[in-house]
């Protein structure tokens, strides 16, 4: 799949059925894919990943799982471990609202990853959260089964498959 968000933006702006939002610029990006697009597998949860394991040990072919970590700053959501596990399981890319680690063993890893920041403390494992239900962060809210388009530029949302 090739596309650039620059283009995606100018070719749908007033196309109302694709319904294209763009992310605010908050996030960094981490991963050996620069780009990468999909559609969108959503959690939201608060310093327990849990759930991106479980999420992340299941197929994900053309899917980007979209993290709401709440936007924390005092815990990762996602290390070395879950994106090998991601890369394993197909899936195109991750976006943390909140933070990773190990990102020098990610930079390496074919999987298109955008997180805030980079924090060395793991996270609680108590199994809490929620899958599959809209999150809203930086601006946008991002619903299961739509498609998520990310490269250099920025992060863009459709309600449908633009490229």
């Amino acid at each position: 799949m090739s596309f650039k968000t620059p283009d995606l933006c100018d070719d749908f702006e007033n196309d109302a059925s694709a319904e294209l939002r763009v992310v605010d610029p908050l996030f960094r990006t981490y991963g050996g894919r620069p780009a990468f697009a999909g559609q969108i597998a959503t959690l939201k949860l608060f310093e327990d990943n849990s759930l991106v394991r479980e999420a992340l040990g299941e197929d994900g072919q053309g899917k980007v799982l979209v993290v709401d970590g709440g936007g924390s700053l005092r815990c990762a959501l996602v290390g070395d471990q879950l994106a090998a596990l991601a890369v394993k399981n197909g899936w195109a890319g991750i976006v943390v609202y909140g933070c990773i680690r190990d990102t020098p063993d990610m930079a390496a890893m074919d999987l298109g990853l955008r997180a805030l920041n980079t924090h060395p403390k793991k996270s609680v494992k108590k199994g809490a959260g929620d899958r599959n239900q809209p999150v809203t962060f930086g601006g946008v809210t991002f619903v299961p089964g739509q498609w998520l388009y990310a490269d250099q530029d920025g992060i863009v949302v459709a309600a449908k498959p633009l490229a």
